[in-house]
């Protein structure tokens, strides 16, 4: 499954400037998906971090993570109405830079499902190009 980000809005709560995902490459609900994000040269917090060398918080990363992570877990209908709240990271290391007008490919997986308590968590790595950028662990509630 491809989606687009008007297909990606019909998915996420998230909008501008805060939805960090662009495309969707590959999705298999409930497994893995593969996700893109273009980093806007143009963003705002490039004006503060840092001037002189402009590098993506690692926050704006970690958010990219729980995005692709949002759309895997809602994509298969089993949470309508429900907002997939981020509520814990564990193992992420930061491994490049990321630049503004680098394009993102992250990449998601289920790792544990507390499905009674509607919690899990998803692996994810983030690439630029065929570098590996971050990894992580994400972990979500659907409430």
């Amino acid at each position: 499954m491809k989606l687009d980000k008007e297909g990606i809005k019909k998915i996420l709560p998230h909008r501008e400037p805060m939805l960090l995902v662009d495309t969707v490459e590959e999705l298999t609900p409930g497994e893995h998906i593969v996700t893109t994000f273009y980093v806007d040269p143009g963003r705002d917090i490039f004006r503060g971090h840092f001037p002189d060398e402009p590098v993506l918080p690692g926050v704006y990363t970690v958010e990219c993570m729980a995005q692709a992570a949002d759309v895997l877990l809602m994509a298969d209908g089993k949470f309508p109405g429900k907002l997939p709240l981020f509520i814990g990271i564990n193992n992420v290391r930061f491994l490049s830079k990321i630049r503004p007008g680098d394009t993102l490919r992250i990449k998601a997986t289920i790792k544990e499902a507390k499905v009674e308590k509607a919690i899990f968590t998803c692996s994810a790595s983030v690439y630029v190009g065929e570098t590996l950028a971050a990894t992580g662990d994400v972990t979500l509630a659907m409430r």
